[in-house]
């Protein structure tokens, strides 16, 4: 019987380490993620390249992760490339890997890990739009090459020669930001997924239009679901792009946005006009006071059930386990 990779790792973690023990106690959230601005030294991509990518910290955290990813998917129950991957888990990478045969990469996208503004950037690269800066709505389908509308023998050369890139997130700060952006902002997830949240969550929820689901209404709908027939926005990034099967040049990270995606750009010689798309104005990023807030006040229970479905995220990527200590939730 071969395990599923998610409770194959949990359970690694768990027998050698005590995973609860260590959320319990908030031993993991002591390791700081990556800084959310560049280092100073750090100069623009059309200055120095590979070297404003370069500094001891950013090397560390790849090197972490580089470690992690080889000890994890050398594990003999991990898949070795995309073809040994179930129907199922094959279609969902494919279809989340978009290729540019102009420039030879691929990129897997995970939404809410600023794949809106990669999207722009491949339609660019392909000349179906102007600049990244224009003012348009975001087709998400059209103009774009995704690597599942292929012929087998085409995805194999594609992966095997192509430079293959990810980026990724803190994967509690990527839940929280589906959650407020979906259920707060997006009519047609309140009335797809949030209506059935408060009618199976809630008492006596059944006149709700979806636009008042909690964050724990959103947690506990999370972990009754299956992984593998999760939405795009909250399905781990380790199922999206699956890590162990296609073996990814680049890891990207959000902290460092602008530095990792302009390093990617200048990897694949991307023209020099292009850049990666500034922040639109309304904006409002996700701060660590309102993780923590959100985290603080939400059952420990519920997260610490939780965590074994995206323990991959945080333990390939290298991303700390959310404190929710009483001790830390009271500062």
């Amino acid at each position: 019987t071969v395990l599923l990779p998610s409770m194959l790792m949990f359970g690694v973690i768990l027998a050698s380490s005590g995973l609860l023990l260590m959320i319990e106690k908030g031993i993991l959230a002591e390791v700081k993620p990556p800084p959310l601005q560049p280092v100073a030294g750090e100069l623009s991509r059309r200055g120095r390249g590979e070297e404003a990518a370069g500094d001891l910290e950013y090397r560390v955290l790849q090197d972490i992760r580089n470690r992690t990813i080889r000890a994890v998917c050398g594990q003999r129950a991990m898949p070795r490339n995309v073809w040994e991957l179930p129907a199922g888990q094959r279609r969902t990478v494919l279809r989340h890997l978009l290729v540019s045969d102009k420039y030879r990469f691929l990129y897997c996208y995970v939404p809410k890990v600023a794949c809106s503004n990669w999207k722009r950037i491949l339609k660019v690269l392909d000349g179906a739009l102007e600049s990244v800066d224009v003012k348009l709505k975001m087709d998400h389908k059209s103009d774009l090459v995704f690597l599942g509308d292929m012929k087998p023998d085409e995805i194999s050369y594609r992966l095997k020669n192509y430079y293959k890139f990810i980026f990724v997130r803190n994967p509690m700060e990527r839940l929280l930001s589906a959650y407020r952006n979906k259920f707060g902002e997006i009519k047609e997830y309140q009335q797809r997924y949030g209506v059935e949240i408060v009618r199976r969550y809630r008492k006596n929820g059944g006149n709700s239009a979806g636009d008042d689901v909690t964050f724990s209404e959103f947690l506990r709908y999370l972990l009754d679901e299956d992984v593998e027939r999760m939405n795009e926005h909250w399905m781990p990034i380790y199922n999206l792009c699956q890590p162990c099967a296609v073996r990814y040049d680049f890891i990207g990270s959000y902290e460092r946005l602008n530095t990792d995606a302009n390093y990617v750009l200048e990897r694949v010689q991307s023209p020099s006009f292009i850049r990666f798309p500034e922040r639109q104005s309304w904006y409002k990023p996700m701060t660590a006071e309102t993780l923590r807030y959100y985290l603080c006040n939400t059952q420990r229970r519920l997260i610490k059930e939780l965590l074994p479905k995206y323990i991959l995220d945080f333990s390939l990527f290298g991303y700390p386990l959310p404190n929710i200590t009483s001790e830390f939730c009271r500062q």
